[in-house]
């Protein structure tokens, strides 16, 4: 489904992310003509994981947090895995890109444990979000408006629960980039 030539996008993640949450994303927007790069803490390829415990696959990176531009950068994607969320949660730059997408109204689209980014960075508050069910306490203690449902968008941001939610997470993506 091409449409989306020019269009830039940043994934980031760390080790152990849900191996789908990056690959399908990042695999159907670049077919759809879109440019995603992918950054992490480090320059080296990212351990994939499937269901946050079993290695699967190294997935090489474009860079490190610190190479994101978020001027050139359409949207900001941030896959779950219980470790990578709650190890990237703790980067101070990986806050700072969610705190600069933010302010800057550009999409930033998280899945599964993702949202956990948008409490650390303070960026919950008076949200409406889903999630992976276990961070729905988090959310909601960060001021958040928490439900159940495949995709939610409110305003730039786009959440999702889970690896089956894909395909509408994706869907929401391309909207807000056609839009």
């Amino acid at each position: 489904m091409p449409g989306l030539a020019g269009k830039r996008i940043a994934i980031i993640a760390t080790d152990f992310f849900e191996e789908a949450e990056l690959v399908v994303p990042r695999d159907r927007l670049r077919e759809a003509g879109a440019s995603v790069s992918v950054y992490s803490t480090k320059r080296e390829a990212i351990q994939a994981a499937e269901g946050d415990t079993e290695p699967t696959r190294k997935v090489d990176v474009d860079g490190t947090l610190d190479d994101v531009d978020v001027e050139s950068t359409d949207v900001l994607i941030v896959p779950g895995g219980t470790v990578n969320a709650d190890r990237i949660r703790m980067e101070a730059t990986a806050q700072e890109l969610v705190k600069a997408f933010d302010e800057a109204g550009k999409p930033i689209a998280m899945i599964c444990h993702g949202p956990w980014l948008l409490v650390s960075a303070g960026r919950a508050g008076d949200r409406r979000l889903t999630s992976w069910p276990s961070l729905a306490d988090d959310l909601r203690n960060a001021g958040a408006t928490w439900v159940d449902e495949e995709v939610v968008v409110d305003g730039n941001l786009i959440t999702s629960r889970k690896p089956d939610d894909l395909d509408a997470f994706v869907d929401a993506i391309q909207g807000a980039l056609a839009a």
